[in-house]
């Protein structure tokens, strides 16, 4: 073993030691009152002690009290101070200074004790759920290798500027956004976007910070600063995601606002109404149904477990490659009945690549010369994809001159003294071309060539559909999705063709960003319940803000569609669309199934209260005992399986 490994595992061993000691220093408290508790009934019922009675009970089973006692106590006043009286923390310090003033030391202090068992459960829970997140902060490298003046210095990522040369060795982490001059690498990107397959990046492309270098020393220029880094962004969103609520939360914290007072009013009728129709009368009997009362009414489970169930699922969103920007956008993807996607960067890739070149007359090489001569010379989309498929034709490149581009058209020029055309079929009618052949009507753009006004060939290109977008229609339509849309600015013909062989419903083509934006506000009118937009590019903005729920494919999407959108895509997987829904359904169903539980509970055991049939240990159980079942079942989310 090296020394550097040495001391790496020497570092990790001793702050592991370190959390432990933290650990059992922060559950000392629970820990103290259980022992002293058990101790105390041990001596009181089991060995029937006789001296441990009086002053000596009382006092013991106080010093059991305090250590979890006075937190709850201390959380009380400060609410009180602040005006807000009627709070879980203000029930639990009435019962149980009650239930010392009658006697019944053991019940007050498991009441306490077992609410603070509660609590560690959620912080624990909590602290669980925001591993996924906090995990993203690992992955933020602090060192950068800058290229500065012929050499390589190491800096603090926030100290490299856009347009700078990073260097990036085997096994380290991508400190910034930027993109591949280096040749094809290799990368791990499960830190951004969940999949654990390694991918390859061509020169040119884009590369995430977070993402691992697998293979060389790589080269990058840097495309965004370090605090616009799409790493940085993606904690931004998570850690805002929690101030975003779900109606059930909200409805649960103001309904516990109203329900705690209300059941503080019912326990003092419980306690004085008796005395004036039952006799004999026994004050302590009643006081003691009163506090039961009070401790069985604390909405301890609902106020805990179902912001739980929430930031579990989006936790459980996060690990699986998916941002959700609140709690209130799970409950809308559960509700979510109409899916419409946007088609170029959504459905397909995006990126044009050659699918075919068919020669009609003449030399195929010789003409496939002069079209590569002045594509690249061209920055269209179109263009770039038929220089990169011909850059490795043999023979020497001809010269180009009189080089013209005509928007909407093609490109005319002279290569070595021959008027050449390459474009769609509007130019080769303005140049009076007569074609051998009529082409048939292909998904994609057919780019014709005709050289003094005789037809040559054409070469067909089309974008690319990505590899699961036709399992995610049918997984969409598997979970009950009722309507599946396209809304494209391509012709008519090429999406129709998209939407047919990948199963979507309904197909509108030829839309202008504002036509998309339009049209789905009509769909919208029309279309019962929620409606979900997916989109990637800077066109789809305003369509994401107008769904009810906007979805961005954000590993290469834009800036404004990721920030506009309420869930983001890390991946390029249309499928995690299914995922997403799946999570949200799975989020609400744990959410109810804790309302049902806690408040079927509590209603049996306050009937039972009322009529003197449960204890001070029934209430502990109705309350703490809830909580703990919910919390356990809220944190289920985060270890489902959603794919």
């Amino acid at each position: 073993m090296s020394q550097a490994e040495n001391y790496c595992c020497n570092s990790c061993e001793s702050l592991s030691q370190k959390q432990s000691q933290k650990r059992v220093f922060k559950y000392w408290k629970p820990v103290t009152s259980l022992l002293l508790l058990l101790s105390g009934l041990a001596m009181e019922y089991f060995w029937a002690t006789p001296w441990f009675s009086g002053y000596l009970q009382l006092s013991w089973y106080t010093i059991a009290y305090l250590p979890v006692g006075i937190p709850v106590l201390r959380q009380a006043y400060a609410h009180l101070i602040k005006g807000d009286v009627f709070t879980e923390f203000f029930l639990m310090g009435i019962a149980t200074i009650g239930a010392f003033l009658i006697g019944e030391y053991p019940e007050a202090v498991a009441v306490m004790l077992f609410y603070s068992i509660g609590e560690a459960f959620q912080h624990s829970a909590a602290d669980r759920a925001r591993g996924h997140i906090k995990a993203l902060l690992d992955v933020r490298p602090e060192t950068a290798h800058v290229k500065r003046d012929g050499e390589i210095t190491s800096t603090h990522p926030s100290g490299v500027r856009v347009g700078e040369t990073i260097q990036v060795k085997p096994g380290e982490r991508v400190p910034l956004d930027g993109k591949l001059i280096s040749d094809t690498a290799a990368f791990d990107t499960s830190a951004i976007t969940g999949e654990s397959k390694p991918r390859s990046f061509q020169p040119g492309e884009k590369v995430l910070a977070g993402m691992v270098n697998l293979n060389q020393v790589t080269e990058f220029e840097v495309t965004a600063t370090y605090d616009k880094s799409s790493i940085t962004r993606i904690l931004e969103l998570v850690q805002n995601a929690t101030l975003r609520k779900a109606k059930t939360e909200l409805f649960i914290r103001s309904f516990a606002r109203v329900y705690t007072p209300v059941v503080v009013g019912l326990a003092a009728l419980l306690v004085i109404l008796p005395a004036l129709f039952v006799s004999p009368y026994h004050f302590q009997e009643w006081f003691y149904r009163g506090l039961v009362f009070l401790v069985i009414s604390c909405p301890c489970a609902l106020v805990i477990s179902i912001p739980l169930g929430y930031f579990g699922g989006i936790g459980a969103a996060s690990r699986n490659g998916i941002l959700v920007k609140g709690s209130n956008y799970l409950d809308a993807l559960k509700n979510v009945d109409t899916v419409v996607f946007d088609k170029t960067g959504t459905l397909t890739h995006g990126t044009f690549t050659v699918q075919n070149i068919t020669s009609e007359n003449g030399n195929q090489d010789e003409w496939l010369r002069s079209v590569h001569a002045m594509e690249k010379n061209s920055t269209h989309p179109i263009a770039k994809a038929i220089v990169q498929h011909l850059d490795d034709l043999n023979g020497n490149e001809p010269a180009v001159t009189d080089q013209t581009e005509l928007p909407g058209f093609g490109i005319v020029a002279t290569v070595n003294d021959k008027r050449v055309a390459v474009g769609n079929e509007n130019l080769m009618e303005r140049e009076a071309v007569a074609q051998t052949a009529k082409v048939p009507a292909k998904s994609g753009s057919v780019v014709h060539i005709a050289i003094d006004g005789a037809y040559q060939g054409h070469i067909h290109i089309s974008d690319a559909v990505k590899a699961d977008s036709s399992e995610a229609i049918k997984q969409l339509k598997q979970l009950g999705i009722e309507r599946t849309i396209m809304l494209s600015g391509d012709k008519q013909h090429v999406a129709g063709e998209l939407g047919s062989k990948l199963g979507i419903d309904e197909t509108y083509a030829e839309l202008l960003p504002e036509e998309k934006a339009a049209k789905l506000e009509k769909l919208k009118n029309q279309l019962q319940g929620t409606v979900a937009y997916v989109g990637d590019g800077i066109n789809d903005a305003p369509v994401l803000a107008l769904s009810d729920v906007g979805i961005a494919m954000g590993a290469m999407g834009s800036d404004v569609a990721i920030e506009t959108a309420d869930v983001v895509i890390q991946t390029d997987q249309p499928s995690k669309i299914a995922t997403a829904i799946r999570i949200g359904k799975a989020t609400r169903s744990i959410v109810w199934q804790n309302i049902v539980l806690a408040l079927g509970v509590k209603g049996a055991v306050l009937t039972l209260g009322a009529v003197g049939l449960a204890t001070m240990w029934g209430a502990v159980f109705a309350d703490v005992g809830v909580a703990l079942l919910a919390i356990l079942n809220a944190v289920r989310v985060q270890h489902m399986k959603f794919e």
